[in-house]
């Protein structure tokens, strides 16, 4: 029996040997590295090093900007004054746009629901459906829109249809993969319940899983609608109507006070497109939000009780998170005569559901409209039909034309222009970020004030970039890397404010509570635990760049993209296949990194 010792000892005690009754020190020390977070830091530092690289192989620096100056100055008389359409052409041109971005994205929600259904885990049939839709997904989202406007015109000919093909099949890259992730993170509970009452695969679906992910979808199709209205001044460029077709012309004429002039209406709606969507995804949320809030129930009047049947389900009175279809059945007893009544109650027109019907009516009245000027028909789409495989025999096997070597050496400057544009808006996304989320800067209006800053930015098409650029500082590689790198301000800096929002408040209040610095609980808590998600972002954003570029290159900002457009202009269609096949391994083999590394660190 050992003896122990009160007093505190006067020296410091002696390293404890290797007998029975020693105990090792506590040391804080380091999670140790893993293989697979050393393999995925190695790939980010690899990326960032192509970035540099390629900033510096492709010469940008103050010299070339410097050199630059003189041709903007020069350039901004050329576009001065403005020299807009009449009122009634632009109307008609602002019009077309429209239609066609509407109608393209009703049709990407239309053909992405089934592929969302079959891909997601708890909803798929089987494996092999999962795997088939899952790269058609990755398919549509792999190929630019332009590829499917070139094969689009060659089946439909001149008119919008060729515009709504090539912007909806497009997009079911984005929006199906969106909704088959919206599909697998309802809850299984109400489809259980379903089930157990002998309901079958597809009432469970419309029933229980499509009325719960049916905000995300809605949210995600004014996401898309906002890309679609920038992505369809690139379609112009291959003969679809509209602004983006009045902007080629005029570039092609060399006519750049028009061409600025309809730049700018293009961007003003692109700021009110993404500014309604955005209003209307906040509304949806704030709806989710208080039909998820517990409301207090009200007393039953006197005389009548509450009367549940087995088989129901539903409450009498529809809670505010109720569909607007439910309905419920209530047996009120009169203490007067014992009868029954048996009455149906149905929900209140409140102010929220009057909402939504508006919203409903307005649009569904614009899908109409929008597929009336649009020119979608049955006869269009017969004809299209009859075509469509003797188009796809067009562009097989692939080819290159005799220009292999100068397919391979375009692909790699267009690798470099991705890069390069990147790594510039990293840099210039990261602070704009920063700054536009309210949890780091603390006060609202400041935070308000830079997230205008990047709706603006984002609200620019990259084309309309690429085309100043392009006059600024002439055609080439250059153009286009600082095209993508203003370009992904908008789209990175918005990701970047979100994912420093989205962390959790607790340890940054923690670090408040003991005295830390605003700067301290910046980098000690919140970039720390919002750093994956920015990695993600970064990576998503390259993928982006690497399509981009490929589209850039039709206005002379250098890459593979010029080739595309030359190969179609003289119908070399297997060149055009080529071409496609190399940019979809590229952006396969970015996507498989992206995917990775975001496994790793979750």
């Amino acid at each position: 029996m050992s003896v122990v010792d009160h007093h505190p000892p006067t020296a410091p005690p002696a390293a404890p040997g290797p007998g029975p009754g020693a105990t090792r020190p506590h040391r804080r020390t380091l999670a140790r590295p893993t293989a697979a977070g050393l393999s995925a830091a190695t790939a980010l530092l690899l990326c960032v090093i192509g970035g540099v690289w390629a900033f510096i192989a492709l010469r940008l620096n103050i010299a070339t900007l410097a050199d630059s100056a003189d041709n903007a100055v020069a350039f901004l008389p050329r576009t001065l004054p403005l020299d807009f359409p009449p009122a009634g052409e632009l109307f008609s041109l602002i019009w077309q746009t429209l239609a066609i971005v509407v109608s393209a994205t009703v049709l990407s929600v239309v053909l992405s629901v089934p592929l969302a259904l079959l891909a997601a885990r708890n909803t798929t049939p089987g494996t092999a459906a999962r795997l088939a839709s899952r790269g058609v997904i990755v398919l549509c989202r792999a190929v630019p829109e332009v590829v499917f406007a070139i094969a689009a015109f060659r089946v439909f000919g001149l008119g919008g249809m060729t515009g709504v093909v090539a912007l909806g099949v497009h997009s079911v890259g984005m929006v199906g993969k969106l909704y088959a992730d919206a599909v697998e993170q309802t809850d299984e509970g109400p489809r259980t319940a379903l089930r157990a009452t002998g309901a079958g695969r597809l009432q469970q679906i419309t029933a229980a899983v499509l009325p719960q992910a049916l905000p995300s979808l809605v949210a995600t199709a004014l996401h898309r609608l906002d890309i679609n209205l920038r992505a369809s001044a690139v379609l112009g460029f291959v003969g679809v109507n509209g602004l983006g077709y009045a902007l080629s012309t005029a570039i092609t004429t060399l006519d750049y006070q028009r061409a600025m002039a309809i730049a700018l209406v293009l961007l003003l709606l692109c700021f009110v497109a993404e500014s309604i969507s955005g209003a209307i995804r906040r509304t949806l949320l704030q709806d989710v939000t208080a039909a998820r809030r517990p409301r207090r129930r009200r007393p039953e009047r006197q005389g009548a009780r509450r009367v549940e049947r087995p088989g129901d389900t539903a409450p009498s009175r529809p809670s505010s998170g109720a569909p607007a279809a439910t309905t419920a059945i209530a047996i009120a007893v009169s203490p007067a005569d014992g009868g029954t009544a048996v009455r149906r109650s149905l929900p209140r027109w409140d102010a929220r559901r009057i909402r939504r019907t508006t919203w409903l009516v307005l649009t569904v009245a614009l899908v109409v409209a929008s597929a009336v000027r649009s020119g979608l028909s049955w006869n269009t789409l017969r004809r299209g039909a009859e075509s469509f495989f003797p188009t796809v025999g067009d562009f097989l096997p692939p080819g290159t034309g005799g220009i292999g070597d100068q397919l391979w050496a375009d692909l790699w400057v267009t690798l470099q222009i991705a890069l390069a544009g990147t790594l510039i808006g990293l840099v210039l996304a990261l602070p704009l970020g920063t700054l536009a989320a309210r949890n780091v800067v603390g006060s609202p209006r400041a935070a308000r004030f830079f997230r205008t800053v990047i709706l603006l930015v984002r609200a620019i098409p990259e084309l309309v970039l690429a085309i100043v650029f392009v006059v600024v500082t002439g055609l080439g590689a250059v153009s286009g890397a600082l095209a993508l790198g203003v370009g992904s301000v908008g789209l990175l800096g918005k990701l970047v404010a979100d994912s420093l929002e989205e962390t959790a408040p607790g340890p940054a209040r923690a670090l408040v509570a003991t005295g830390a610095r605003r700067h301290q609980v910046f980098f000690g808590s919140v970039l720390p635990r919002a750093w994956p998600a920015v990695v993600g972002h970064l990576l998503y954003q390259l993928d982006v760049n690497l399509r981009s570029a490929t589209l850039l290159g039709i206005v002379g900002a250098g890459g593979i993209g010029y080739d595309l457009l030359n190969a179609a202009r003289v119908l070399q269609f297997p060149v055009v296949t080529t071409i496609v096949l190399m940019v979809l391994a590229l952006v396969l083999l970015i996507e498989g990194l992206a995917v990775w590394v975001r496994k790793v660190y979750a």
